[in-house]
């Protein structure tokens, strides 16, 4: 049953990995978020927990957020944190006219003027957390969760959204 589950995990991490680089090849994606003509752009708007707010396709609502267990899996194959798991909980609507990729990884947690990477492994794990790569149509919302290994002693203050790796994102104010 391990084997068959370890299976399962790699060939998922697998299709991810692939859909990744696929997706490094693709065109960007406009956003709603450019600047006039004439202006700089000043970096992505922000809004706060609770409110919505876009980038590109996407609608983006972050409901909450939260330390994570000690471990993500089961008893045999999962993952421990290298500091602690913070999870983020957001509601993804593709309010374009076509489908269009949700990743965690396009995904940054922000604090202490740094910036930290998704735990793709981790969601991997997850059973719910629907961030690893989903596919949504338009008209259609996904909820997930969002996974992060950041220090222990580290507390996010926002997280930036994007609608792929090539927007320019919107940043949500955690606190």
């Amino acid at each position: 049953m391990a084997n068959t589950r370890l299976r399962n995990v790699c060939g998922i991490a697998l299709i991810a990995a692939a859909i990744t680089m696929t997706g490094a090849c693709a065109v960007p994606s406009t956003t709603t978020d450019a600047p006039a003509a004439g202006q700089a752009k000043s970096g992505p708007k922000t809004t706060g927990l609770g409110k919505s707010a876009k980038d590109g396709k996407f609608t983006f609502t972050v409901t909450k957020v939260k330390n994570g267990p000690k471990r993500i899996g089961d008893q045999y194959v999962g993952t421990t944190p290298q500091g602690k798991f913070v999870f983020v909980y957001v509601t993804v609507v593709n309010h374009g006219n076509e489908a269009q990729g949700f990743s965690g990884d396009d995904q940054k947690l922000l604090a202490g003027g740094k910036e930290y990477s998704a735990d793709s492994e981790a969601a991997v794990y997850l059973e719910d957390a629907k961030s690893l790569f989903e596919e949504i149509n338009p008209g259609n919302k996904v909820k997930g969760i969002i996974v992060y290994d950041i220090p222990k002693s580290v507390t996010p203050t926002a997280i930036e959204l994007h609608d792929s790796a090539f927007s320019g994102g919107v940043k949500v104010a955690l606190r």
